[in-house]
């Protein structure tokens, strides 16, 4: 779990600037063309959206059985910047959410870095040797540092607001994508979008059911569901 929190952070982050390179698309910029959002045109199509009543500015994310959740209301007034703000958010969790879930399926019983004696992975991190403390904490403040500085706009900016993001970014995207998975098509890549969201929400409910579950019962989910080889 050490590790799903360290490396999370890498995850998300996106383009420096981006230049138009044709009407119905343009590319993001940055040492090379990751990605593709034309501001004035997210700006536009997010104003339509929210005219006609679709939620969340339509961005990716609203599926069923609960297409439009917000049972405490939080959209209630708020702008389109606001929002995609705190879907960075949702993105950043919902990773962590996702590497903290298969951590728990795996590292307690498989931990090849660390000389863990195993047991639940809550009582791990307490039992790593001293200097992985400093070292996790340096990996997380650069892979935060990273992501500021590529996805956030220039505080020093006119008009600048708290956490602002840059226009040209796409929440969640650094063009990291060494498989080369991400469409290229940007229905396609809004369906991926949604799939991700889907996924990590998920996690999200699988880790915290994990840390409470061990936590109460201080054994690991596998002896506690009667499988202690698991």
């Amino acid at each position: 779990m050490a590790l799903s929190l360290a490396s999370a952070s890498l995850s998300f982050s996106a383009p420096l600037s981006a230049r138009m390179s044709a009407p119905a698309r343009a590319f993001v910029v940055a040492e090379e063309k990751i990605g593709f959002q034309d501001p004035t045109a997210v700006a536009k199509a997010a104003a339509a959206a929210d005219k006609a009543g679709e939620f969340c500015y339509g961005l990716p994310g609203a599926v069923a059985p609960f297409p439009e959740f917000d049972p405490f209301n939080f959209l209630d007034g708020k702008t389109f910047e606001q929002v995609r703000t705190w879907r960075e958010a949702e993105l950043a969790h919902c990773r962590v959410g996702m590497l903290a879930a298969a951590g728990f399926l795996v590292q307690e019983k498989f931990h090849p870095l660390f000389s863990g004696d195993g047991g639940p992975a809550i009582e791990q991190i307490p039992k790593l040797p001293v200097i992985m403390w400093p070292l996790i904490t340096i990996g997380i403040g650069a892979c935060e540092a990273l992501r500021i500085s590529v996805g956030w706009s220039n505080p020093n900016e006119p008009e600048h607001v708290f956490q602002k993001l840059r226009p040209e970014y796409v929440p969640g995207d650094i063009g990291f994508d060494p498989l080369g998975l991400k469409p290229t098509d940007p229905e396609e890549f809004k369906a991926m979008q949604t799939k991700e969201l889907q996924n990590g929400r998920l996690a999200m409910i699988a880790a915290a059911g994990f840390l409470a579950q061990e936590a109460v019962t201080g054994d690991t989910w596998g002896t506690y569901w009667g499988a202690p080889d698991l």
